[in-house]
Parts: C-alpha cells; structure tokens; sequence
C-alpha cells in the first residue's frame, strides 16, 4: 500500500517550555483539505510550521510522499499569516522573486495570476503602496501559477473582502478536486468545501 502524502506521527511540540501538542498523528492524500482548529495558543500556527518544515517538532516525524520531510519541500507552498511581501518591490517583482526559489514564472505567467485575484493594472506598484487586502492578495497570486501539490496556509482570509473570501473558497476546493491538498488554519467558517475536508482541533491534543 502507497504512503499518504502528508503523514505526521506522534507530534509533540514546545514554545517557551510550555508543551502546546502531543501524541498528535495526521494523514492525508491527494483531494483532501484539512482545517486547523483550538482555542488561541493550541499551537495551529506551530503546527503548520512544523508541517512546512520551518520549525522542528519537539518529538515525531514528518513525512512528505514517505520520504523526510526535508527532502520533498518543493512539493509544498507556505503562505504564512504575515504576506511575505517585500513594500519596496511591485506586485509582479515580489512574485518573481517568490518564484524564483522554487519554480521560476514568465511575466505573462505572473501578469495572469495577479489579474485572477483581481489585481490587474497593479503588477508594476511598489507593494507599500497597496492596502494590506490588496498585499494578501499578491501573496495568494502564488496559488495561481505552477505550484506544489500541498498547500499550507495560515489564516489566508485576513484582510480580504467578502468577494476575495468567495473566490479563494472555490479555488481551494478546486485544487482539492483535482488532486491537491489543503492544509490551513483559518477563524473564517468556510461555506465551500472539497468532499475530502475533515477538521483537526488541537483543543483535544494539548497538555
């Protein structure tokens, strides 16, 4: 039998000598989504961090298509809560650059993803310049090029309006049905789902 694509055992993770999780394990595989949630200080966001390999676990692996973790990154995304976005750089500069660590992008390639999250006639605008709802959506301009099948995103809704929240729904479950994975913490209740959504609430994995 195939391993999952994302497989996580026995979890445990510290912050500041407090221990936020334990004995946490998670699978998943291509067309599901899994939402991230607990009370504030559950560790969803250390969670996601260790699932990106941005952080190490206190205890556990992490496991990417059966391999370390350290050794599949490029088959994920990290869209952290902060928009990553350098102020001094254009909408289009930052994507570059973004791009350019893992899978490089045309112009035409990034001058199309930041159209789709409805950012046309911005490419060229120093990002300081733009509205923190606008600065999120050229981060989330990275989930419409060439990209990794997982997907890990913390609180990817901040700061968006009510039509961006309805479009991000429909494209994640999207990339969901055609064989993606989602991973994401979010205080938004989601009204659009992929068939393969489950919840994991760290409010019952804690100390």
């Amino acid at each position: 039998m195939s391993s999952p694509f994302l497989e996580a055992t026995a979890l445990s993770c510290e912050r500041d000598w407090r221990l936020l999780f334990e004995n946490l394990d998670i699978s998943l595989d291509s067309g599901q989504m899994l939402q991230v949630s607990g009370p504030n200080g559950s560790g969803k966001t250390s969670l996601l961090r260790v699932l990106a390999g941005l952080r190490p676990a206190t205890s556990g692996t992490v496991r990417v298509k059966g391999q370390p973790l350290v050794s599949r990154s490029a088959d994920l995304l990290w869209i952290g809560h902060a928009a990553g976005i350098k102020g001094l750089l254009s909408a289009e500069e930052n994507l570059a650059w973004l791009c350019a660590l893992h899978r490089p992008a045309s112009r035409a390639q990034i001058w199309q993803a930041l159209e789709a999250v409805g950012l046309r006639g911005f490419e060229d605008v120093p990002c300081h310049t733009l509205s923190a709802g606008q600065q999120r959506r050229v981060a989330l301009a990275r989930l419409y090029l060439d990209s990794p099948p997982l997907w890990i995103l913390d609180e990817p809704f901040t700061a968006l309006d009510k039509q961006a929240v309805s479009q991000l729904e429909d494209h994640l479950a999207e990339h969901c049905r055609e064989g993606g994975l989602v991973v994401l913490t979010t205080h938004h209740s989601l009204s659009r789902v992929p068939d393969g959504y489950r919840d994991l609430d760290l409010g019952q994995h804690g100390a």
